[in-house]
């Protein structure tokens, strides 16, 4: 199971509607994750490191991400985080 990272342009950014996407926020922080849908994410601010069984994701602001349903994960917040997310 893997997460995707991509950087998206302005313009694909508002094609997904991603700037009407509730904001979520937390400061620095370590804990366990688990996805019971599949999220859609733009990091605005901040980083992390989403680690997986299998691999180590570093996240930050200007990512758009994706993270499958059913991965479990640990998310590490090295600077305080600030997303937009959608639910698929």
């Amino acid at each position: 199971m893997k997460v995707e990272i991509e950087q998206y342009s302005q313009e694909e950014l508002e094609q997904e509607g991603v700037f009407d996407w509730p904001v979520w926020e937390h400061d620095e922080d370590k804990f366990e994750w688990f996805y019971d849908q599949t999220e859609l994410c733009y990091i605005l601010e901040g980083e992390a490191v989403v680690t997986t069984e299998f691999e180590a994701y570093t996240i930050k602001a200007g990512d758009f991400v994706m993270f499958p349903k059913g991965l479990e994960c640990v998310w590490d917040i090295q600077s305080a985080i600030k997303k937009h997310y959608t639910f698929e």
